[in-house]
Parts: C-alpha cells; sequence; structure tokens
C-alpha cells in the first residue's frame, strides 16, 4: 500500500456489520465513509477523495451490481470489492465486468477484505485456501437462510419454496451452522 491517503466507503445495508467493518478500518488508520443503499453511497462518493470501496451486492432499492456500474462510470481507476452472502459464479463474472477488482463471499473478516482491497490478490492469513472448500452442508445452510430471508422469517412459506415439511426446516434451523 502506498502512502498517499486511503478512503474507503462501505456500502451495505446491515448497519451492524457495515459498523464493524468501517470501524476496523479506521482503527487501521484508514479514512472511513459509510453508506446503507446504493444511493446514499452515490451521493457521498466523491472521485476526489474516495479511493476504494466495498460494496454489498443485495440491497434493497438498488443492487451492489448497479452501485458498482455507476462508480465505474465516475471513477473507472477506483479499486472496488464485492462482498455478498449469495454468492454465484453469475454474479461474480457480471461483478467484474462491471468493474469490481475483486468479489468476496460472506461471512469474511477485515484481514480478507484487506487482502482484497490493497493486497493485488493477496490472501490474508485467515482467508479460506483452495484446499478450504465449504462443505455440502454449509452451503445447504447458507442456502436455507436465503431462502429464509427472501420469505422475510415466514418458515411455512421457506419450507414451502424448499419442498421440505415445516417442522423438518424447522429442525434444521435449531441447529447450529456448519463451520465448513
Amino acid at each position: 500500500m502506498s502512502d498517499a491517503p486511503v478512503t474507503i466507503l462501505f456500502v451495505d445495508d446491515d448497519d451492524v456489520f457495515r459498523e464493524r467493518l468501517a470501524r476496523a478500518f479506521a482503527d487501521r488508520g484508514h479514512r472511513v465513509l459509510t453508506a446503507a443503499s446504493g444511493p446514499e453511497a452515490l451521493d457521498r462518493f466523491d472521485p476526489a477523495t474516495v479511493t476504494h470501496a466495498v460494496i454489498d451486492l443485495r440491497m434493497p432499492h438498488m443492487s451492489g451490481l448497479d452501485v458498482v456500474r455507476a462508480l465505474h462510470q465516475k471513477a473507472p481507476g477506483l479499486w472496488m470489492v464485492v462482498l455478498t452472502g449469495f454468492g454465484t459464479i453469475d454474479t461474480a463474472v457480471e461483478a467484474v465486468h462491471a468493474g469490481a477488482r475483486h468479489y468476496l463471499q460472506k461471512p469474511t473478516t477485515a484481514a480478507q477484505v484487506e487482502a482484497a482491497l490493497f493486497g493485488a490478490g493477496a490472501v490474508a492469513p485467515d482467508a479460506p485456501g483452495d484446499d478450504d472448500i465449504p462443505s455440502l452442508a454449509r452451503h445447504e445452510w447458507d442456502y436455507i437462510q436465503r431462502v429464509l430471508a427472501e420469505c422475510d422469517g415466514n418458515i411455512t412459506h421457506a419450507a414451502e419454496r424448499l419442498g421440505l415439511h415445516r417442522r423438518t426446516l424447522q429442525r434444521k434451523l435449531q441447529k447450529y451452522p456448519p463451520k465448513k
């Protein structure tokens, strides 16, 4: 990383995650700006001062991909990282084509985000490696959580969409998420 001042724009509708990540980078000596939505991010963005951006993929009102496209038009050299809890290969490719430099799957750590922002492909020591592939149980848990979120927490609707009996889904939700 150079000695030039770094200002990072964090865009995420999850208030707790956004503020924790922003605080972690402020503690590392970076200037930070935060935005809870795409429109707010575009209002707060100043190409003269913001050098990096971390953008959540799924947000209400304006998707993270739309934010990436808009910021890329305003500042083609802006280093952007897209974060998502619902990653697919298609969205990763689309994010990179839109102007993002990296695409990270949540949950992630500040060290992993820092490596994506400044490491030019370097992986933080606690980042998953190629041999640390998530298990099928972890993918199932993440998918169930995504469907449940899309159903606004309604277990009956989520069970219908998943093709499960409601009680089966309730039992799966009572378990802790798989670590890997």
